[in-house]
């Protein structure tokens, strides 16, 4: 898996540095880091903002940063849930699939 650090390398880079470049070094290495909002918030928003945008592709990796950042499978359905609401039911229809796959990836043994 790509670090923190490569991530745009690893996605972008063969096809295009500079897209590379400006997602390790200013996406995720500035405006990720900026204090004023927790990495947790950052996520949340993220994720809203990707299933609003029915962006399915970018949401699976969005899904299992918003894990790691904190936020509970509980807490990304409810997302969900509510923007059923806001962002249409399609949209939330094609964020729980990308969601059931993620959580599937992300089950520990017995749970």
């Amino acid at each position: 898996m790509a670090t923190e650090t490569n991530l745009g390398k690893q996605a972008f880079g063969d096809v295009s540095p500079g897209l590379a470049a400006f997602t390790d070094d200013v996406l995720y290495g500035n405006v990720w880091e900026r204090s004023e909002l927790a990495k947790r918030d950052r996520s949340l928003i993220t994720v809203a903002a990707l299933i609003t945008l029915g962006r399915s592709d970018q949401l699976a990796s969005h899904l299992r940063r918003a894990m790691r950042n904190g936020l509970t499978r509980e807490e990304l359905a409810e997302t969900i849930t509510h923007l059923a609401f806001y962002a249409g039911w399609p949209a939330a229809s094609t964020a729980v699939k990308v969601a059931r796959q993620i959580f599937a990836e992300t089950a520990t043994p017995g749970s």
